[in-house]
């Protein structure tokens, strides 16, 4: 019997073109044993949170470049609520970086926020330890 993989959804919600540093995170967790699904660019909240419903996502990552964070991560917070997958865990990286932001994303649900130069060891460790009944493997 295989062991469950965490479902790790990566999505660049809004106008942001910019998808390095999502690629360089999803290389990261596909490393360290997830499996990752990438939405590519330019999607809506509603679009993000279909994917999730239809991958059966355990994490759901949105990168925004744009600085349009508060607005679209609390539409895909709210819109996940919606639609029956509240707790599915959402993080929120890019260029978020003002100390009211980050808090005011975690008041809403969001678990981990990332910013600029934050080492890909951060995001993977903290997905493991929310997952303790998910073994990680060993390389």
């Amino acid at each position: 019997m295989e062991k469950k993989r965490i479902r790790f959804l990566m999505a660049k919600p809004g106008l942001d073109g910019h998808d390095r540093g999502a690629k360089v995170v999803c290389m990261a967790l596909r490393d360290a044993g997830m499996e990752v699904i990438y939405t590519g660019l330019h999607q809506t909240p509603e679009q993000i949170v279909e994917t999730a419903i239809q991958e059966d996502a355990d994490v759901i990552g949105l990168s925004i470049l744009s600085g349009a964070h508060m607005t679209l991560v609390p539409k895909v917070v709210e819109l996940a609520k919606e639609n029956g997958i509240g707790t599915v865990m959402i993080l929120a990286g890019g260029t978020i970086v003002l100390p009211d932001d980050i808090k005011k994303l975690k008041e809403i649900g969001v678990k981990g926020v990332y910013g600029p130069g934050t080492p890909t060891k951060e995001p993977v460790d903290f997905i493991y330890n929310a997952f303790p009944n998910i073994t990680r493997p060993t390389h």
